[in-house]
């Protein structure tokens, strides 16, 4: 599995690296005694049951399944073959690993790599050659400089037909994955032509930072097209799952605290040039479930900063009703003034101005009841009692009753009314909402928990791995423990399961051909499939010391399993002898239970 790269570059990054550092680049950890914990990345779940243990450098979610150590999980993550992700990892601790630094690119995908070499070949085109002058123009005319240019790889499809397709064939690309690509249409007759002709483009990344498809504006003045168009769904692109410029923005988060979501590309880009580095937009649709699990990982810092406009105030209500009914999120709210968008204010009143609106970011409910008192008009007793009700409406559903109190008292003193007055009818929507929880079979919850109490099921294909507890312990010990392998050898033991034995058998190879044989090292010369069980052995308290009882203990369990095992096979054949009335059979099937049953003892 190690490839090209020898075992001594190996361990070189894999001793210099920390992996609570390199995971945390892809979840929000939390330390919980001596280990980390936080969202699965490779499922979705409410309750974390990822764990990262910094003292054995292992991962497991204890949801789906899956663990092992820093280079697994990117091999996991990223889909990156094993010298990638010894590459990746070296890249990331500034570990110099010398000719295998580049003997491979840095991805084996075919598909991120057309990507990839199509963000190369339309950056290269909008800043270097004549082709590209109408979309470099229009850059600078939007205050793209060439900075920002370059950290977002922004290029330019020319107008001039197929310039992509000839470029791509050039490189040796076969059609087949061309067309798989998303950046080609093909016609009836089978002839590529490319997607994206005369725009600006903007690629769009995955969570490694790999280029997985694009998003072109227009810049024709023929209206009946697009302004916007993305790649269509790919093996490696889909929409609902990626977020503009989320690796960069999430190692910002680290920083400056929190993610800011924003309407489009434009938008984060203004937000860059005005310091703020934390800024991620959703595909040119409405923000998915998807996206806010991808949130919810890195961070529970979210400010939602829309167009200032209508629409973009209508999606910030809708954004902020799905953070809420996810829950566990610390949300703020931006509303600029002027109906404004970020990339237009920045533009008319500055970066700092800018940052001021962020830190001054509205709560949800803030931004609720300032939205409720445009629908009335307050000079007026019904509307104002009007809007007093629905006020208490949404207060009487925070959980927090210093909340309740901070909002109460702002209300009562912006109406002028006695703030007891406003806690009756509070009272009254908290058990009418309690009894409409009770009556759709939810319990009472806080606001901002969502109705779905339990994780997702998870996909029994995902949680093959076997996991015996006394075969794990025994393997334990076989790697651990010289005399605990030379006692069972002696004792010529053999694990019932396969996949057990195998691994046994691995680790003598493995132990016996290595300097310095150490778990961690083991983990990347096996195969994937027996990976979970040495992580599920490592990660488990397993106790250091033992005795040679303890074997014997373990073993007699091991058979006494088999003795179960067969006695239940022989009492279903006694079952159907007894059906076929077949004297002989009874008595032989009969012999065989005693003689297991004396055994047993």
């Amino acid at each position: 599995m190690a490839g090209l790269i020898p075992e001594e570059t190996i361990a070189k990054v894999r001793n210099n690296v920390n992996i609570v550092n390199v995971i945390s680049q892809y979840v929000s950890l939390e330390k919980k005694g001596k280990d980390f914990v936080g969202l699965c990345p490779f499922h979705e779940e409410k309750t974390p049951s990822f764990t990262v243990s910094e003292g054995k450098q292992f991962f497991k979610c204890f949801g789906c399944g899956k663990g092992g150590n820093v280079f697994s999980f990117l091999m996991y993550k990223e889909n990156l073959t094993f010298p990638e992700s010894v590459q990746k990892v070296a890249d990331f601790a500034h570990i110099d690993i010398g000719e295998y630094s580049s003997q491979k690119p840095k991805f084996s995908n075919i598909l991120i790599k057309i990507n990839e070499e199509a963000a190369d070949f339309y950056h290269r085109v909008l800043i270097s050659t004549n082709a590209g002058k109408p979309g470099y123009n229009y850059a600078k005319k939007r205050g793209l400089n060439p900075e920002i240019i370059s950290h977002f790889r922004i290029g330019y499809a020319p107008k001039q037909n197929n310039l992509l397709l000839t470029y791509l064939r050039g490189q040796n690309f076969k059609d087949e994955d061309l067309i798989k690509s998303g950046l080609f249409v093909q016609s009836q007759n089978g002839e590529l032509f490319d997607r994206f002709r005369e725009r600006l483009m903007f690629p769009l990344s995955n969570e490694g930072d790999y280029v997985v498809g694009f998003s072109g504006r227009r810049l024709a003045k023929d209206k009946t097209e697009a302004k916007y168009i993305n790649s269509p769904e790919t093996e490696i692109f889909t929409k609902s799952k990626t977020l503009f410029h989320f690796a960069e923005a999430k190692k910002a988060a680290r920083s400056e605290k929190h993610l800011i979501l924003y309407e489009g590309y434009m938008d984060v880009i203004a937000a860059y040039k005005a310091g703020i580095k934390s800024g991620i937009a959703s595909m040119g649709t409405s923000l998915t479930d998807q996206q806010v699990y991808m949130l919810r990982r890195i961070t529970n810092n979210i400010i939602i900063n829309y167009d200032g406009d209508d629409p973009g105030i209508h999606a910030e209500e809708r954004a902020t009703r799905m953070f809420n009914q996810v829950g566990g999120f610390n949300l703020g709210i931006v509303v600029l003034p002027e109906k404004l968008d970020p990339d237009e204010y920045v533009k008319k009143y500055g970066a700092e101005k800018y940052q001021d609106e962020v830190k001054g970011a509205l709560t949800p409910t803030d931004f609720f009841l300032k939205r409720l008192k445009q629908k009335y008009n307050l000079s007026n007793d019904r509307e104002k009692l009007a809007y007093l009700d629905e006020a208490m409406k949404e207060i009487a559903q925070l959980s927090n009753p210093v909340e309740q109190d901070l909002y109460l008292n702002k209300i009562a003193k912006e109406q002028g009314v006695a703030q007891d007055s406003l806690k009756v009818n509070l009272t009254k929507y908290r058990r009418q909402q309690n009894q409409a929880r009770r009556h759709q079979g939810y319990p009472e919850q806080e606001k901002g928990k969502s109705y779905n109490y339990s994780d997702p099921p998870i996909d029994k294909a995902q949680k093959q791995e076997v996991n015996d507890p006394i075969q794990t312990r025994l393997l334990y010990l076989f790697i651990h423990s010289k005399h605990a392998q030379e006692y069972l050898l002696a004792h010529q033991f053999l694990f019932p399961d396969s996949k057990y034995q195998r691994l046994a058998e691995l680790w003598l190879n493995f132990s016996e051909n290595q300097e310095n044989p150490t778990v961690n090292s083991f983990l990347d010369f096996i195969p994937s499939e027996l990976q979970g069980i040495i992580v599920n052995a490592e990660m488990t308290n397993m106790p250091q010391d033992f005795s040679d009882r303890e074997i014997d203990e373990q073993i007699n369990a091991l058979n006494m399993r088999k003795i179960n095992i067969k006695l239940q096979h022989l009492m279903n054949d006694l079952q159907d002898a007894k059906r076929k009335t077949d004297t002989d059979e009874i008595l032989d099937i009969t012999r065989k239970i005693l003689q297991l049953k004396r055994i047993q003892g």
